[in-house]
């Protein structure tokens, strides 16, 4: 497979060496299990089915799952073993299919969801880091997007992420994943069936880009996308950027929160008790092996 899949575009045949994302062809997966720390109409009572696979378009300074997506943990499987996977995920009561940063698997995920169609939603949970083209691949496959909203300004983007042209590409893929699902749709118990959420992680320092970036949100995307806005971030020791040694202040939060609600945004906010590495599960094999 000579790889277009992601905005890299690295030209690798990953049958034969690893792409840009440290990959081969086959996925690899570092936990499949009940995740209980998604947005309240993902996670419900029951927990989302969480596929954590390894590899990673982008190279976040910051990243709390570095173990997958800089460091490769996982076990390479077929796409059979992966639809498996899924059908043990909608056994144990999942509430949905959350594939968590798939992009460099692409066309394994869509065979293993031809195997077996889960009955239950399929969640894209990704960095935003997509071409339109590769999403296009997904439509009728993924039912809700999950995607973050990192940074608006190139030069962060390119500090924090390794991707300069990061906004550029993230805002036509969530404008594609909008047009996608349409309108966000809800079962009787307020679990999302269809839609997109976008998250914003707010950074220590960068308050000013998330407001640019919850101004995209407000002016661009369609009346009603639903916004995560989290404040969870925490530094972790490998990360050398500086000022993203800190956690935010509540005087940070509280500014881009005072923009959220100008802007009449809704969705969801954290309480300052999520900025913990608790909530980062261990990439321990489980429910792969």
């Amino acid at each position: 497979m000579i790889c277009t899949l992601c905005p890299r575009k690295c030209g690798v045949d990953r049958s034969r060496a690893a792409g840009f994302c440290k990959m081969g062809e086959n996925p690899k997966v570092a936990r499949a299990a009940l995740h209980f720390w998604e947005e309240p109409c993902i996670s419900g009572k029951r927990g989302s089915g969480a596929v954590f696979f390894s590899g990673c378009t982008l190279r976040c300074a910051y990243c709390q799952n570095r173990p997958i997506s800089h460091e490769g943990q996982g076990k390479e499987i077929t796409p059979r073993q992966l639809s498996e996977i899924f059908r043990r995920l909608e056994d144990q009561g999942a509430h949905n299919i959350n594939l968590v940063t798939a992009t460099p698997f692409v066309p394994a995920v869509l065979e293993a969801i031809g195997i077996r169609r889960p009955g239950i939603p399929v969640v894209w949970n990704t960095g935003g880091y997509e071409t339109v083209e590769t999403l296009k691949m997904l439509e009728g496959a993924v039912d809700v997007y999950l995607p973050d909203l990192k940074h608006v300004s190139p030069r962060l983007s390119a500090l924090c992420a390794g991707a300069p042209d990061y906004f550029a590409v993230a805002s036509a893929a969530i404008k594609e994943m909008c047009r996608q699902t349409g309108s966000a749709r809800y079962d009787e118990n307020g679990m999302m069936l269809r839609g997109v959420i976008v998250r914003h992680l707010i950074l220590p320092g960068c308050t000013g880009d998330s407001c640019r970036a919850l101004d995209f949100i407000a002016e661009q995307l369609p009346r009603g996308t639903p916004v995560s806005l989290m404040r969870q971030y925490t530094p972790i020791p490998e990360c050398t950027v500086k000022g993203l040694d800190r956690r935010i202040t509540d005087r940070e939060y509280e500014r881009v929160l005072r923009h959220f609600e100008m802007l009449g945004l809704t969705g969801y906010t954290q309480e300052k008790e999520s900025a913990d590495l608790a909530y980062t599960p261990p990439f321990d094999l489980t429910g792969v092996e």
